[in-house]
C-alpha cells in the first residue's frame, strides 16, 4: 500500500495546484451532466465510502457497501456549496485514506468486501485501493 499511498499523495498535491479561479466550477456541459463542482462532490462521496471500506476491512470481511452516486450528489447540494470548502473536504478525506493505507495491517490486504450493486463482487483491499486511485484520476481529468 506504500506505493498506492505515494501515488495518491502526488495526485492530491498535483491537483491542488489548480488555479481555482480559472475553472468554471458551475457550468454543466449538458442537462443531466455534473458540473465540475459536482464532480468534486462525487469524489468526496467516493472518498467517504471507500474510507469506510478500508477501515472496515481491517477487522471485517465479505460485507457489502455501496451508494447511489447520482442521488448522493443531488442530496448534498454540491452545486450550491463553496468550492474552497469542497476542495478542503476532498483533501482532508484523501489525507485520511493515505493515513489508513500507510498503517494498514499487512495480513488484511487480502480481506474482501463487496462493492457491487447487483451480483456479489468481492474485491480485495489492494484492488479497491488501486481502483480508487484510477477512479479519482478519471474524474480529475474531467476538471483540468
Amino acid at each position: 500500500m506504500t506505493t498506492t499511498s505515494a501515488i495518491l499523495n502526488n495526485v492530491i498535491n498535483d491537483f491542488l495546484q489548480i488555479k481555482t479561479h480559472q475553472v468554471d466550477w458551475e457550468n454543466k456541459s449538458t442537462p443531466g451532466k455534473w458540473s465540475k463542482k459536482e464532480i468534486i462532490g462525487h469524489l468526496i462521496d467516493s472518498a467517504q465510502i471507500n474510507l469506510q471500506r478500508f477501515v472496515r476491512c481491517t477487522y471485517e470481511e465479505n460485507f457489502r457497501l455501496t451508494y447511489e452516486q447520482v442521488e448522493w450528489v443531488a442530496a448534498q447540494h454540491y452545486q450550491k456549496a463553496d468550492i474552497n470548502e469542497l476542495l478542503d473536504l476532498w483533501n482532508l478525506l484523501n489525507r485520511q485514506i493515505i493515513r489508513v493505507w500507510e498503517n494498514y495491517p499487512p495480513e488484511r490486504l487480502t480481506a474482501r468486501c463487496d462493492n457491487s450493486k447487483m451480483e456479489p463482487n468481492l474485491q480485495t483491499v489492494e484492488w479497491l485501493a488501486n481502483d480508487y486511485v484510477e477512479h479519482l484520476l478519471h474524474h480529475l481529468k474531467q476538471i483540468k
